[in-house]
């Protein structure tokens, strides 16, 4: 098979990918908002809201070698398809119970889990997808669409979302399983420009995943991309609150949270366009540093905001620096790694994501209870601060990086 020659939308398969992306990415902001004001409504604790984002991690901290492996070792469009469709199925019971009025908390925290299963195999999967799709010389723009995607659907879906919450949560919820099923169809026609490689079967799942893991280990400015995100997000992401500001410090409703959850998104989107047009050439690791020290800047500025359009402000700020980190991060790994491990390092890279995502958000709700909401994201903020300067320190060659690797980097 033969790629077209031109742009990256001309690749067929990629568009139809990207709008899928939309979709996915769409139905789980959609659900982050409903399901964050509908527990808080129930409940009223941080803890709570904090358990919702520890359950959907469990899932890929026990599976994610299990689908790092599937991601190398089956056909990873239909495997992307599947994961969807597990996620659909949560997201309709959830419109189910919540419109028949039987929805509990204990359902909630199941149906946690099981769309944070579906999400733990198609994130790799998909990392893993995006470079059969594209020509090499075009994967670093592709990586910085494909992000892009997600924040597309992150500056309209949770406003959406917070608006339609007036008809109901079963409504949101209804909406975000169309918006997944229709991603899952829109992958049926594509086709890749390029053969997957497989990786050997019937190997233990968890010795393969540690391949993954020696692979980053053996590449430390990887390893230190990956571990600063993390630990920066952990720290500093304060999503799982964002309840409990536009409640109680800034006095909006869902339609304010929605908005809330909105702005990160349009400062990534502006940022991830820049990037597809002028991709990083020349120091990308002081970049990269310099980034997350603004993300743990703009991090304390929204902490101690008390103005919405401030708030919304500093979160803009907030996810412009992140995107610059995420595309660093994404284009490094898939140009790094060979084809044949990318499931498997995308798995590890999930796990990060995950770690400093969901597990980020169950550690501000514990935060959050023990000390308030607002110190909880100040401190978070400082210590984003904190972990720039020691990473600096620990991983010099990730400071000092000029660009990213032209081709695949084998270990040694």
């Amino acid at each position: 098979m033969s790629a077209p020659k031109d742009g990256l939308f001309a690749q067929r398969g990629f568009t139809l990918f990207w709008l899928g992306r939309i979709g996915s990415a769409s139905a789980n902001q959609m659900l982050a908002v409903a399901i964050g004001w509908q527990v808080w409504s129930m409940t009223g604790s941080a803890y709570a809201l904090g358990f919702v984002g520890l359950l959907q991690f469990l899932p890929r901290l026990i599976l994610m070698p299990v689908a790092g492996n599937l991601a190398d070792r089956l056909d990873r469009k239909r495997l992307i398809m599947a994961s969807q469709l597990i996620q659909a199925v949560g997201l309709g019971i959830l419109a189910i119970t919540s419109a028949t009025g039987t929805i509990t908390l204990p359902i909630i925290y199941v149906l946690m889990l099981v769309t944070g299963t579906g999400r733990t195999f198609e994130t790799p999967t998909t990392q893993a997808f995006v470079p059969l799709l594209v020509p090499n010389r075009l994967l670093p723009r592709a990586v910085a669409m494909n992000a892009s995607a997600h924040q597309v659907s992150t500056i309209v879906a949770p406003a959406v979302a917070g608006f339609i919450y007036v008809a109901g949560p079963e409504v949101v919820y209804s909406v975000a399983t169309a918006l997944i099923t229709l991603a899952s169809l829109l992958l049926v026609p594509v086709r890749p420009v390029r053969a997957q490689t497989f990786g050997q079967r019937g190997r233990n799942p968890v010795d393969t995943f540690m391949e993954g893991l020696r692979f980053i280990r053996h590449h430390r400015p990887v390893l230190g991309a990956l571990s600063l995100d993390m630990m920066a997000v952990l720290l500093g992401g304060a999503t799982a609150l964002l309840p409990i500001i536009a409640s109680e410090v800034l006095h909006t409703g869902a339609w304010g949270l929605g908005l809330l959850r909105s702005a990160p998104a349009v400062g990534a989107l502006v940022m991830s366009v820049w990037l597809a047009g002028h991709p990083m050439e020349g120091r990308v690791g002081p970049r990269l540093f310099g980034s997350v020290a603004i993300f743990g800047v703009a991090t304390i500025v929204f902490g101690l905001s008390t103005h919405l359009w401030l708030s919304i402000g500093a979160l803009a700020i907030l996810g412009a620096a992140d995107m610059v980190s995420m595309v660093f991060r994404g284009a490094y790994i898939q140009l790094a790694t060979p084809d044949d491990m990318r499931g498997r390092v995308g798995a590890v890279n999930s796990l990060f994501i995950g770690a400093s995502n969901q597990l980020g958000e169950f550690e501000s709700g514990v935060t959050a209870a023990w000390f308030g909401a607002v110190p909880a994201i100040v401190l978070g903020g400082v210590g984003t601060l904190v972990v720039v300067v020691l990473w600096m320190r620990w991983f010099p060659e990730l400071a000092r990086l000029d660009r990213l690797p032209d081709g695949e980097v084998r270990m040694g």
